[in-house]
């Protein structure tokens, strides 16, 4: 029997009984035809491939991620994923989205297509994420309908105003999920609804959002589990109490495991779903049923009945692994072809319109930008007490804090050489020219100042900083160069990082960029930062969805709550 190719040799994952079988597999067409013992006495192949006792896996599916978090642009991505086993991903979008609304949907869209890896996009569902930021652009119910209407769309991406379906039953929120339960009520929804418990998280999936990826622990997310939510483990929950309970409880069919946001560096130099799936093996799970949680329950979770498992007719994308326990890739294979990255598109030179490179509409900022004005008071000598983001190791939840500070004769707060730093947040799209600042304190930068427009999910330009100085030369140069992130101490820059498209991605390859982002972390350690991701510390603390206390260009927020709050509580 002719067929295109013959794996031949290879220990193959049986996704429905969790073993490896020493099997053949022959391949028609870019699909599977069969798994068996039969071999080259059976079947003519146009190639045959001895796989060496190699473990043969389905190829790695990524249901939870944002391409925007690496920076680069989908091409740079797609083949860095392939060097990883990775085959079939659904990003979201809506960091370029809340940058470019829908035509920034459909400009990434665009550039994924000649793309070697399947993407599955999902519709940003939040943006805004709330109404209390100002973004570039929105997506409404109408740009919803257009890319149904045209794209091949795997679900509504994570539903992050949780508030606002809790205490809002008329908001936006709400009638979005209203929208869909009638119109497309098969349509999968996924969520982020952090800490939500009891009435509150069954109002949550009542309203049709029936799965969370945010930081888990082991009392939330058997409570999810339990009330039906699937639930998508990336890095930051697999703490040893949540890995335990996943290893020893009868919850396969109800997780997989996601990457959601990866660095640039991190993704260059450790790895991306495979490097989780290694942390999972480490940690004591069998390397059977991570593998279940990386191929099978996500391609059932998303629907994807044509891959995620090694049988006839489905998809025939593998992955042979020298070492079962370390993941050690040896070849992956791409509807049945090795994955030559080299054919994959990498977006080198500028492949999107012209005023994607124009989007930082914000004239440049002097000293008096940076003075916090103490409520209420103009008295000299007076003192002040400030609410105080405090940032915290180990997670991108913050905590906020209160403290005394002397209020100067111009009445503004005296928060330079106090030992906290400023944070600070300018709407920088040209719409309205709001900015708002809060003093912050924790595991940050301890000197210096560092400056961005990768902020989620505004990306309005953010910065903290301990001298206002430093603070404008950090954030002039990255208006001046439209985008990007920047370093400084005692009026020195020490590290800029460009990011010219819509001030989030590069097109620069991935190795020439990944260096400029781990001297730029390494740098912000050297000045203090303890975080152990301090780039997406850093972006996040702008991320009104975020608990508790986060800063945009509006104000002051408690998350929680869904409301604004002062600085000052004098």
């Amino acid at each position: 029997m002719q067929v295109d190719t013959l794996i031949v040799n290879a220990r193959i994952f049986n996704s429905y009984v969790k073993t490896f079988q020493f099997q053949n597999a022959a391949v028609v067409d870019g699909r599977f035809l069969y798994i068996g013992p039969k071999g080259e006495d059976y079947f003519t192949a146009g190639e045959v491939i001895d796989a060496g006792g190699c473990w043969m896996i389905p190829g790695l599916i990524d249901i939870h991620l944002h391409i925007e978090s690496s920076m680069v642009a989908p091409g740079t991505f797609s083949n860095a994923l392939l060097h990883h086993g990775v085959t079939t991903i659904v990003p979201e979008p809506h960091e370029m989205a809340n940058v470019f609304g829908l035509d920034g949907v459909k400009e990434m869209l665009h550039a994924s297509r000649d793309c070697l890896v399947d993407m599955f996009y999902a519709i940003p569902s939040s943006v805004p994420a709330t109404n209390m930021e100002t973004t570039g652009g929105a997506i409404t119910i109408s740009d919803m309908e257009t890319l149904l209407q045209t794209e091949p769309l795997a679900c509504m991406g994570e539903i992050m105003n949780y508030t606002d379906i809790i205490q809002k039953p008329e908001g936006r929120t709400n009638q979005l999920l209203q929208y869909f339960r009638e119109h497309y009520p098969d349509f999968i929804i996924e969520g982020h609804c952090p800490r939500l418990m009891d009435i509150d998280l069954q109002r949550v999936i009542h309203a049709g959002v029936d799965s969370d990826h945010t930081h888990q622990t082991v009392a939330g997310m058997e409570e999810r589990i339990k009330s039906g939510m699937f639930i998508e483990i990336q890095e930051k929950s697999m703490s040893p109490e949540v890995m335990d309970y996943l290893i020893q409880h009868e919850v396969k069919e109800h997780f997989c495991f996601v990457t959601d946001d990866v660095m640039p560096d991190s993704l260059y130099y450790r790895g991306h779903l495979d490097a989780v799936l290694k942390k999972a093996v480490d940690m004591g799970m069998a390397p059977e049923d991570v593998i279940y949680a990386a191929t099978y329950t996500p391609a059932q979770r998303m629907k994807f009945h044509d891959r995620g498992v090694i049988k006839p007719g489905t998809i025939a994308d593998f992955v042979l692994l020298n070492n079962l326990e370390t993941f050690e890739i040896e070849n992956v294979f791409k509807n049945g072809n090795r994955a030559n990255t080299e054919n994959g598109r990498e977006n080198l030179g500028r492949s999107f319109p012209a005023s994607f490179y124009q989007s930082v509409q914000l004239a440049p900022l002097s000293a008096d930008d940076f003075m916090l004005e103490a409520a209420n008071t103009n008295q000299p000598g007076r003192r002040t007490t400030q609410r105080v983001i405090k940032v915290k190791d180990g997670s991108t939840f913050t905590q906020e804090e209160q403290h005394s500070f002397s209020v100067q004769k111009n009445g503004r707060v005296s928060w330079e050489n106090s030992g906290f730093g400023l944070l600070s947040t300018f709407e920088r799209y040209g719409k309205n020219g709001n900015r708002a600042h809060v003093l912050i304190d924790g595991d940050i930068i301890q000197r210096g100042a560092i400056a961005t427009t990768y902020s989620h999910d505004n990306h309005n330009l953010l910065s903290i900083g301990h001298d206002a100085e430093d603070l404008v030369l950090a954030c002039n140069k990255v208006m001046e160069e439209q985008g990007g992130l920047c370093l400084v101490e005692s009026g020195e820059i020490l590290a800029f990082v460009p990011l010219p498209v819509g001030g989030i991605l590069t097109e620069d390859p991935l190795d020439t960029f990944a260096p400029k982002i781990k001297k730029l972390r390494q740098e912000m350690i050297r000045l203090g930062y303890r975080h152990y991701n301090p780039l997406m510390s850093l972006s996040t603390l702008s991320l009104a969805v975020s608990p508790a206390i986060k800063l945009t260009d509006q104000g002051l927020i408690d998350v929680n709550e869904g409301k604004f709050i002062s600085n000052a509580v004098d």
